[in-house]
């Protein structure tokens, strides 16, 4: 079968269509601009990718379009495939109906921590040598790949809960209708298609609603958004988990001392000891629901834990980009949340000690344009020492708003990306640490300060 897939350089919709290829399928795509590294894993699996959208990427005739949620009504190769009446599908019901009806899924749902939790699930079994199939939404550390068939029955698939096509609004993990649901949180996000938080918890409970009844779901027990979705109704087994050590989820963890090593608890006993190299309670916690899932797929906790020792984490999530001979660190972060940007940032603390920590931050996300978390974005930012923020176009706010929330952290705006590469490098310091966060290219901003900065350290 010839599948031709509309944007086809996303991090899901790429993930699909290696899947597909893997499968034995011709696949073709369009995007609007491939690039690195996701056109280059596309290559690599004969994958031919069309630049733009036009009716001719539609010939010859492929036997199925896959729509990916970037694309709307009015769009040329939406059109022409609407008027040449060709068959075609969102990327979430082809995934289901080729893939995931026939296998054991494990979806892992979230406003935060989905590509980090899924990462380390699949880590762990793999592992253990059940080589489980996965679609994550970022290239895991641990694999060259974001997707994989795998061998056996399970499948760990990212739920995003974003919509699926221009013709059917339903959160994407609405499809994959999973045995186990891991619940990571649940805040408000995604201001260009939920109205309210309350939208966001009515599409939870649809997934929720279709965890069958000798299923399980692994919930947050801190989380106040997803405590409030199932307050609606369950009709599951429920397993809560929770960073508190006082906590009486049947799933908790105990420090040992530092960050690096903690213990897990399940219902009052030890369950195994973790020794990894991350930092964050933000890690903690998801390292605590995928080794909860992974019980639940019959791995012994000793087990689950070992295998963090070697875990790496995916792409843009604290990724560390350089290190200078004078110690200064340049991480990069897909965080573009307040809570997620907090999190970074505590984390990038720890590591920092009383050297100075710089954040800089593109406003991009539309729920950041619009400036509903703007409050918590301000205490978000008060880890920092130095806060640069990007006025980014159609931002709804001043960013210079954010002073009176973070009173200790010296804010810095700058209008273009490269005033901010010029800003950083003017002030920097040996030993600073450095974190770019964005949920999108930051205008290569990265490799900007990357290459600045092994210029200066060979200076």
């Amino acid at each position: 079968m010839h599948l031709h897939v509309l944007g086809i350089c996303g991090t899901f919709m790429g993930g699909l269509a290696i899947l597909a290829r893997n499968m034995g399928h011709k696949v073709s795509g369009s995007d609007t601009n491939p690039y690195p590294p996701m056109s280059t894993l596309l290559a690599e699996h004969n994958i031919e990718v069309s630049p733009g959208y036009r009716a001719t990427h539609l010939s010859p005739r492929p036997d199925l379009v896959v729509v990916g949620n970037a694309l709307s009504r009015g769009n040329k190769e939406v059109e022409a495939m609407l008027e040449k009446r060709l068959p075609y599908t969102s990327g979430p019901e082809w995934l289901y109906a080729n893939i995931l009806k026939e296998r054991k899924v494990v979806a892992v749902a979230g406003t935060h921590g989905k590509t980090t939790t899924s990462a380390i699930l699949a880590h762990i079994l793999d592992q253990c040598g059940l080589v489980p199939g996965f679609l994550i939404g970022g290239v895991p550390g641990n694999f060259d790949v974001s997707a994989r068939l795998g061998r056996g029955d399970i499948f760990v698939v990212e739920a995003d809960e974003y919509d699926t096509a221009f013709f059917d609004k339903r959160s994407k993990f609405v499809h994959y209708r999973p045995d186990v649901a891991v619940l990571n949180n649940l805040e408000f996000d995604h201001a260009d298609i939920f109205n309210s938080i309350e939208d966001i918890e009515r599409q939870f409970h649809h997934l929720i609603r279709m965890v069958p009844p000798d299923g399980l779901i692994i919930t947050n027990g801190d989380s106040p958004g997803l405590q409030h979705t199932l307050s609606a109704g369950y009709w599951t087994p429920i397993e809560r988990f929770s960073c508190d050590a006082q906590s009486n989820c049947e799933w908790h963890l105990v420090h040992d001392g530092g960050h690096e090593q903690f213990q897990i608890m399940y219902r009052g006993e030890e369950h195994g000891t973790v020794n990894w190299h991350l930092v964050g309670a933000h890690n903690q916690a998801n390292a605590l629901a995928a080794i909860a899932a992974a019980h639940a797929l019959g791995i012994p906790g000793a087990s689950a834990c070992a295998a963090l020792a070697s875990f790496k984490l995916p792409e843009r999530r604290l990724e560390l980009v350089i290190q200078t001979p004078d110690g200064v660190q340049l991480y990069d972060d897909f965080a573009h949340h307040p809570t997620a940007i907090r999190a970074t940032l505590d984390a990038l603390r720890i590591r920092a000690g009383r050297n100075r920590l710089i954040a800089i931050i593109e406003p991009r996300s539309n729920t950041m344009k619009q400036g509903h978390p703007l409050t918590a974005l301000g205490h978000a930012i008060e880890a920092a020492d130095i806060a640069v923020i990007l006025r980014v176009p159609q931002l709804g706010w001043d960013p210079g708003s954010l002073a009176p929330h973070a009173e200790h952290t010296t804010l810095q705006i700058c209008d273009e990306v490269s005033d901010i590469t010029g800003t950083v490098m003017d002030q920097i310091l040996p030993n600073d640490t450095i974190v770019t966060m964005s949920n999108g290219s930051f205008g290569g901003l990265r490799t900007q300060l990357l290459n600045r900065l092994r210029n200066r350290a060979e200076a």
